[in-house]
């Protein structure tokens, strides 16, 4: 059984996920074989929540160009984590 802390990569900080936490909507960057049944216990059980509902995307990677060279940036995947209502908020995203 994989960690909490391997499947949850890092959060993603930017201003629509900031306003998504006003109706309990937290944006992480999660292992990209991770399925929502992962997703959600490795959420409750490294912040203490409650999780109501889990949306995942498939980011692709996009092609970039240095010069002459062309590359790729990886793929990865984003989980939008909805809390229940009577669940208390994540302390990582409190402050910003």
């Amino acid at each position: 059984m994989k960690s909490p802390y391997d499947i949850i990569i890092k959060p993603i900080i930017t201003e629509k996920s900031m306003m998504g936490m006003e109706t309990s909507k937290y944006t992480f960057k999660v292992l990209k074989d991770a399925n929502k049944t992962e997703i959600k216990l490795a959420i409750e059980e490294a912040f203490g929540v409650k999780v109501a509902k889990i949306n995942t995307l498939n980011v692709k990677g996009k092609v970039k160009r240095q010069g002459k060279f062309i590359g790729k940036r990886a793929d990865w995947k984003k989980a939008i984590v909805t809390l229940t209502a009577d669940s208390k908020p994540i302390e990582l995203f409190e402050g910003m």
